[in-house]
C-alpha cells in the first residue's frame, strides 16, 4: 500500500506543549503546519508533571488565545521562601522585579493546548511513530510517520522542527561532526509525592540541611507537590508513608517550629536528572526545540520556561520569513536560543548547587554554601538576581 502524502509549511515532530505551542502560533498567524506526537493524548495529560511558569509563558497561553484553565486553576505566587540552617528567608519577587510566578502543571498545559489545536482545527495525529527523516539540508525536507491504525505517512514541508523530548529522535539527524553535545551529570535526584492536603506554606519552600534539599510546593488548595533530595538509585516503592513524612518533616525542621501538612500520598517518584545542550539548534532546515534541544535540572523551574522561550524565538523567525521573505531570524535562531540557554543553565546549575548536599562534601564546603546563601538573602543585589532569573528574562 502506497504512503498516505502530506504537504505542508512547517512540519512539527512532538506534540508536546512545546510542539502544540508552536503549532497554535503558526496557525493563528496562517501558516499551514502538522503536528505527529509518539504518545496519546490521555497518557500525557495523566502523566504528572510539575510546572512552575514564567509570566512570558503564562502570557504566551493567556494572550494568543488559548482558552486555557490558567486563571482559574493557576496558583499564582510572587516569592520564595528560602531556608536554611532552619530559618525562613521570604524573598518577594513583586519588590524586587515586579514579577511573580504561576503554579500551573505541565499537563494541565498540553490539555488546553491539545483542546485549542482541536477547536482551531489543527492537523494533530496521535500515537503517531516517526521513522525516518530525509533531505533536511534541502528546501523540501521530510519525515515519514506510522499512524495508530499501521498507516504510513510521508510528510515535505519547508521547515521540520523537532519538539520531541529530552530522548528526541530527531536530533539524531543532524550529523555527528556537526554538532556537540554539552552535559552536566548530578549525584542525587528529587524524590516526588503528590498529596492530599492543605496547603504547608503560602509561597514555596526550598530548604537546604544537613540531610540535602527539600522542596515544599503545592498543586491546588487541596493538592500539594513535594520533592526531598535521594540518590539516582531510590526505589519509590522502598519509602512507606511515614518514612517520607518523616524525611520531609526532617529537612525543614528548624527552631520556628515549622510543621509540614500531611494527607494521603497518592503518586511517588524518584526523578534523576542532568544538564544537557546539543548545539547547534538546527542543521540545514531541521530546527530543535525545548527538551530535544537542551535539558536542565528541576531546581530553577525552568524546563518549560526554556522550551516556550525557544518556541517563540523560533515563530518570529518563521512570521519572518513566510511574510517578508526573509531567513536572517532563522539563521540566527540556534545562537539566539542558546543565548537564553545557557543562562537558565546556570541558574539552575547554581541554584541545584547551593541548595543540595554532596555525600562526599568537605565540612569547608558545607560552610562556604551557607555562606553563599547567606550572602543572597542579606544582599539587595543578590535577592534581586535571584528573583529576575526565577520570573524570567523578557521572550526575544
Amino acid at each position: 500500500m502506497s504512503a498516505v502524502q502530506h504537504s505542508t509549511r512547517v512540519g512539527i515532530i512532538g506534540g508536546g506543549p512545546a510542539g502544540l505551542m508552536l503549532s497554535h502560533l503558526l496557525s493563528c498567524a496562517g501558516i499551514e503546519n502538522l503536528v505527529v506526537e509518539a504518545r496519546d493524548r490521555d497518557t500525557i495529560h495523566h502523566t504528572h508533571r510539575a510546572g512552575i511558569l514564567e509570566a512570558g509563558s503564562v502570557a504566551m497561553l493567556r494572550d494568543t488565545g488559548v482558552d486555557g484553565r490558567i486563571d482559574t486553576l493557576g496558583d499564582e505566587h510572587s516569592g520564595i521562601d528560602l531556608r536554611f540552617g532552619g530559618e525562613s528567608h521570604l524573598l518577594d519577587f513583586r519588590e524586587r522585579v515586579d514579577a511573580t510566578v504561576t503554579l500551573y502543571a505541565q499537563n494541565e498545559v498540553f490539555l488546553d493546548l491539545s483542546l485549542a489545536r482541536e477547536r482551531d482545527g489543527g492537523e494533530v495525529y496521535y500515537e503517531a511513530t516517526v521513522s525516518e527523516l530525509f533531505d533536511v539540508t534541502s528546501a523540501r525536507p521530510g519525515f515519514a510517520f506510522t499512524d495508530k491504525e499501521g498507516a504510513r505517512h510521508e510528510v515535505r514541508a519547508d521547515l521540520i522542527v523537532g519538539a520531541d523530548g529530552s530522548r528526541s529522535f530527531t536530533r539524531r539527524w543532524i550529523p555527528e561532526a556537526e554538532r556537540t553535545n554539552y552535559t552536566m551529570e548530578y549525584p542525587f535526584a528529587w524524590f516526588g509525592i503528590l498529596t492530599e492536603a492543605p496547603k504547608s506554606s503560602p509561597e514555596l519552600i526550598y530548604a537546604r540541611s544537613d540531610r540535602g534539599f527539600a522542596l515544599i510546593s503545592q498543586r491546588s488548595e487541596t493538592v500539594q507537590r513535594m520533592y526531598f533530595q535521594c540518590s539516582p538509585e531510590t526505589s519509590a516503592e522502598d519509602w512507606s508513608e511515614e518514612r517520607i513524612w518523616d524525611e520531609l518533616q526532617a529537612r525543614v525542621a528548624g527552631p520556628d517550629g515549622l510543621e509540614l501538612k500531611t494527607g494521603p500520598i497518592f503518586d511517588k517518584t524518584v526523578l534523576p536528572f542532568r544538564s544537557f545542550v546539543r548545539a547547534p539548534l538546527r542543521h540545514g532546515n531541521l530546527f530543535l526545540a525545548g527538551d530535544a534541544g537542551h535539558t536542565v535540572p528541576p531546581t530553577g523551574a525552568k524546563g518549560l520556561n526554556l522550551a516556550f522561550a525557544d518556541v517563540k524565538v523560533l515563530f518570529e523567525a518563521i512570521d519572518s520569513w513566510n511574510g517578508a521573505g526573509s531567513r536572517a531570524l532563522l539563521d540566527a535562531y540556534s545562537d539566539t536560543a542558546l543565548k537564553r540557554v545557557w543562562k537558565a543553565q546556570h541558574f539552575s546549575y547554581w541554584m541545584t548547587s547551593m541548595l543540595h548536599t554532596r555525600a562526599d562534601a568537605t565540612p569547608f564546603e558545607h560552610a562556604r554554601t551557607l555562606g553563599e546563601l547567606e550572602s543572597v538573602v542579606s544582599s539587595e543585589h543578590g535577592k534581586r538576581y535571584l528573583a529576575e532569573a526565577y520570573t524570567g528574562w523578557p521572550h526575544a
